[in-house]
């Protein structure tokens, strides 16, 4: 009888210190945090995608491709689409156009440019842009900002297209680790249209054109 009494007293300790370790284990599980998220500038992930072999800030990309890299205001897939600094935008962006869908719009991937969740430094993949310059020339857009679901309200200057020296690899850097699909915010383009071929402009005095064309769009 008494032997009885042991085993069952041992059975109810069992029972007893088994949720607690449950519990503990549980808490001392680690919980991956927003600091522990990979954060990509823009520039890696254009020069992953795109080939394009340039380093440094992204307003630099423009001048540093001259005389390395053609150049040009035709969208091309895989060529990097260059933005001038403007307002709070210092240093410039950089974004690799990963389709065509007519000659005014184009999806481009890239990085650090919505706050998702309220966190930067995160992937957007084909996204779309639109060209909104008076002249056609893109030499000011729109671009999709995930917090609005919507194209941004800014219009940003432009350079014009980077083009790779060969077939853009469209490949993100590696290790990447993989932004969960609700995270990741695209446009909402259910219907292709065939290219339409881009006009011959030249982007002679674009600054200048700039200067007086963006205080416009921008009032809209």
């Amino acid at each position: 009888m008494q032997g009885f009494y042991v085993r069952f007293r041992l059975i109810f300790q069992t029972l007893t210190v088994l949720p607690v370790l449950s519990v503990a284990a549980v808490h001392a599980m680690p919980l991956e945090s927003s600091d522990t998220l990979p954060y990509w500038q823009c520039v890696p992930i254009a020069r992953s995608l795109s080939g394009i072999q340039i380093r440094g800030d992204a307003h630099t990309w423009w001048g540093q491709a001259e005389g390395h890299y053609g150049r040009g205001n035709e969208p091309k897939k895989g060529a990097v689409l260059a933005f001038i600094p403007h307002g709070g935008m210092r240093l410039g962006h950089v974004a690799a156009v990963s389709k065509i869908v007519d000659d005014r719009t184009i999806l481009v991937t890239h990085s650090n440019w919505s706050p998702i969740n309220g966190r930067r430094g995160q992937i957007e993949r084909d996204v779309k842009v639109i060209d909104v310059s008076e002249a056609g020339d893109w030499s000011a857009v729109r671009v999709w900002f995930a917090p609005s679901q919507n194209l941004g309200a800014t219009a940003w200057p432009v350079h014009g297209f980077i083009y790779p020296a060969g077939k853009a690899p469209m490949t993100l850097p590696q290790p990447q680790r993989e932004v969960p699909a609700k995270l990741v915010y695209a446009s909402a383009i259910e219907t292709e249209r065939a290219p339409v071929k881009a006009r011959d402009v030249k982007p002679t005095g674009r600054l200048a054109y700039l200067g007086k064309m963006l205080p416009k769009l921008n009032k809209l």
